[in-house]
This record gives structure tokens, C-alpha cells and sequence, in this order.
């Protein structure tokens, strides 16, 4: 028979965190001295602990998900009533959220016609790559197989998601990893792999243009990038990088794969990070945002072109895209979804999240003027950071250990920030920040003060 925690003494509640609980990217040692930080209520930008401390969340629950604030009771509401009327039915049917919330995002995406449900990140990008082997296999021999993907960039946590992810320190010790996945240069212009020139978003283009040329076009069937390059140090990237990479895509018949898992429904003052350059991606994947983490949900958005290819030879008994997820069929998601949307649209939060991303980005430019030890600052809408140095002129990195004390002190001063983190060995240097859309003036200035106070005090 369960215990029941008395509601003012959750003492039991962090001893079986402790014993039963463990963390996702958590080193569990130091808790056999220290209890286990345990959150028990969030409402708008704010968190309280078990202790009662209060917080305010500069990273949207920790790895960018909470684009609406805490506490959102329409959601919730939403999400109860549909789970009452229909919890659940496998994909292979339908459910009204799910056609409804599809028919409303792809009126967010021009070009984009179907949507497929799945329930994180992780399997939507692997949703992506089994299509892309699928193609290959039915319209192109076998051959156009290869998926290329960006140095320094993420896709997720399975393995064929690490196989398609440019960050080491995620891949180590996890191989041997599936085959057929290749690297493509990044295009952070701050690390010029090219010297200072003047057409570094070009020339970083050009550089994939190099890798489809060594590997052999026809073995190329897509390319995976983020719009913009988030666990691996918030790349912006470089004038005139996408509009090449656009035009390479096409002139080899390679398929483009936009993950937005991260930058996805706002969190660039745009729907979608890929809409500020005007490109036409055959495939686009999100989740975190999607629902505001009030319920579990995926999609991977994809063109009618490429939904037609799964339905050339009704006869094949092979030939239909033979996948499924499991908790792709939980109705909660896309009814969370729509609910999230209309309060997007009705609180006008790409209008401030451009704002606030503003005043995020002048904020840190000033501190940039004051600590010598940021080096470049970066970012769009409210999804920036400020890479640490330990001198400009070198632009040698900033030791690791100190900008995670620098995470620590703004933990201590009820301020959560991030930063990068067991991703590229040496530059897991920069200093994250992603609060909710509904940031205020307020809130912003408060991250930085306390990112200022505690340069100060790591840095001098």
C-alpha cells in the first residue's frame, strides 16, 4: 500500500526521488548528499520548488518547451474534456483534434499539405529519415540513401538521431552508430572556419555543395538542418546561407529536412524559424512548442509531392510508409495543440516574442560591453545566447567550469538560464536563454541583471 505525502511535508516525496528517480542528463552522485531539486508548481514565468523558493524560468522548463507560460487552464480544461469524450485510438483512424490542429498548422506552412503525429522530437526526425530510406528504396534504386547533417547541430536522442547529429560529446560511447549519415561543415561566421571574408553565409553553403560533390549526388537524399543551430551554441545563421542551401537542395534533387523541434510554433517571432529566409523545406519537424508541454506531441509537416510517393503502386503491399507511433494516436496532443495556438494568436506572442527578443539581444550586447569574457552574442526572437571567451582576441573558449558556475549563481539567485552542455568538446560555452513568449520588459531585464551579477562574481 502507497504512502500518501502529506501535503505540507514532501519529505517523502524527495526520498523517493532519491531511491527510485532517474534524471534525463543527471549525474546522480551528488544526491547521495544533497536532495534532488523537485519543482511543484509553475504559474506564467515562474516556478516554485519543494522548498518554496521561487524562480523565475528563463529556458521554457529547461530545454524550450513551455512557449505559454505555466499554469494555463484552457489548456488543461482542453485537454481534459477531449481525454473524457476519447482518450485514445491508434493513427490508423482519425480523431477530430487531430485533423483539426493538422488543417491548422498547415495553414501556418505554405507549401506543406500533410502532417504525421508522433510524440517527441526525437521520433519525428527518425519519422523523416525511415521516408527519405523509403524513397530511395522505391524510386531511386537504393541509392540516394545518405542524409547529411550539420556539424554542431541536434536531432535527438535516439540512434539514428545521434548518427544524424553534430554534437560528439551526445554520440560518445553510444556507437557503432547506423550508416549513411554525413557531416556537413557548420556556418557559426563567429568561428570562420575561412578566415575573416565577406560572404562567409555563401561560402559555408558552398561548403555542403563540397561534401554532396565527394559522397556523389545520386547517393544524397536529404539534408538536415535546424534553422537555427540550438544545443550547439544558438547559430544564427550567416547572410545568405539559406537561400544557397535552397538552391543546392534543388540542383541535386536532395530532399531538405527543416527540424524546428526547437524553434518551432514562435520561438523566433515567426511561426517557424525557416519563414525568416524564405525557403520551401520538403519536410519540417516540431514538438516541444507544439503543445506548450501540457501534453506529449510531434509532427513532421511534408509536402503533397512527397506524400504522393507512398501511394504510386496501391497493388505493393510494401509500398505505403509502414510506421507507426504508438502515443502519435493520444488525442490530448492535438487537442492541447490547438488550444496553445488560439493563445498565440489571441495574446499577439509573435509580436512580443519580436520584441522581447529585441530588448533580450540589446540587453546582452550591453553586458558584452561591460564583461570582456562575452565574446559574441547571438540569437532570434526570444531564443538567444552569449558565447564566454577567455580572450576576444584569441576567442578561446571560456573554461567550462566556470560557465556552469555562472548557471549556478543565476540558479541561486532564483534565475534558471542554460547553456550548452556535453555537446562539442571544449565549446560548451555558451549561456542560453529561451523564456516563455509571454516575457515582459520586466522579466527580461531580470535574466539579465542576475546573468550580470553573476559574471561579476565567476569572472571579476
Amino acid at each position: 500500500m502507497g504512502i500518501v505525502a502529506n501535503p505540507n511535508d514532501i519529505g517523502h516525496v524527495v526520498e523517493a526521488d532519491r531511491e527510485h528517480v532517474w534524471h534525463h542528463l543527471t549525474q546522480h552522485k551528488p544526491f547521495e548528499s544533497a536532495d534532488p531539486r523537485i519543482f511543484v508548481e509553475g504559474k506564467g514565468m515562474r516556478l516554485w520548488d519543494a522548498t518554496g523558493r521561487e524562480y523565475l524560468d528563463g529556458v521554457s522548463g529547461g530545454v524550450w518547451t513551455v512557449n505559454v507560460g505555466y499554469g494555463r487552464e484552457s489548456i488543461a480544461d482542453a485537454v481534459r474534456d477531449q481525454l473524457v469524450k476519447l482518450n485514445y485510438f491508434a493513427n490508423s483512424a482519425g480523431s477530430i483534434p487531430g485533423a483539426l490542429f493538422a488543417e491548422r498548422l498547415i495553414e501556418k506552412m505554405p507549401g506543406l499539405t500533410r502532417i504525421y503525429y508522433s510524440n517527441s522530437g526525437s521520433e519525428a526526425n527518425e519519422k523523416v529519415f525511415k521516408m527519405v530510406r523509403q524513397i530511395s528504396h522505391r524510386h531511386h534504386g537504393g541509392r540516394k540513401y545518405k542524409i547529411l547533417y550539420r556539424d554542431r547541430d541536434y536531432h535527438g536522442t535516439t540512434l539514428g538521431c545521434l548518427a544524424a547529429g553534430g554534437q560528439s560529446e551526445r554520440k560518445d560511447q553510444y556507437g557503432p552508430l547506423p550508416e549513411g549519415f554525413v557531416e556537413v561543415p557548420h556556418c557559426l561566421e563567429y568561428r570562420s572556419q575561412y578566415g575573416a571574408i565577406d560572404n562567409y553565409g555563401e561560402r559555408a553553403a558552398d561548403a555542403i555543395e563540397d561534401v554532396i560533390l565527394r559522397e556523389g549526388p545520386d547517393t544524397i537524399g536529404a539534408l538536415c538542418l535546424e534553422p537555427v543551430t540550438a544545443g550547439g551554441g544558438v547559430i544564427t545563421p550567416p547572410k545568405g546561407y539559406w537561400e544557397r542551401v535552397q538552391d543546392i537542395c534543388r540542383r541535386y534533387d536532395i530532399l531538405l529536412h527543416i527540424d524546428e523541434v526547437v524553434c518551432g510554433v514562435g520561438r523566433t517571432g515567426k511561426w517557424f524559424g525557416y519563414q525568416h529566409f524564405g525557403i520551401e523545406p520538403d519536410f519540417v519537424t516540431m514538438a516541444k512548442g507544439v503543445a506548450s508541454g501540457y501534453a506529449a506531441i510531434s509532427c513532421m509537416a511534408t509536402t503533397e509531392k512527397v506524400f504522393e510517393l507512398f501511394k504510386d503502386d496501391p497493388s505493393d503491399p510494401m509500398s505505403y510508409f509502414r510506421d507507426i507511433s504508438t502515443f502519435g494516436g493520444c488525442v490530448a496532443g492535438p487537442a492541447a495543440a490547438l488550444e496553445n495556438m488560439r493563445i498565440i494568436e489571441d495574446e499577439n506572442l509573435l509580436e512580443n516574442t519580436a520584441a522581447m527578443g529585441e530588448r533580450l539581444l540589446g540587453n546582452l550586447r550591453d553586458l558584452q560591453d561591460k564583461h570582456a569574457v562575452i565574446g559574441d552574442v547571438r540569437g532570434l526572437g526570444l531564443f538567444c545566447g552569449a558565447e564566454l571567451v577567455a580572450d576576444r582576441q584569441t576567442k578561446e573558449p571560456g573554461d567550462e567550469k566556470k560557465v556552469q558556475a555562472v548557471v549556478a549563481d543565476c540558479m541561486a539567485q532564483g534565475v534558471i538560464i542554460g547553456a550548452t552542455n556535453r555537446s562539442i568538446a571544449g565549446f560548451n560555452n555558451t549561456l542560453c536563454l529561451s523564456p516563455a513568449l509571454i516575457a515582459g520588459e520586466g522579466d527580461i531585464d531580470a535574466l539579465t541583471a542576475a546573468i550580470d551579477k553573476a559574471l561579476t562574481k565567476v569572472f571579476g
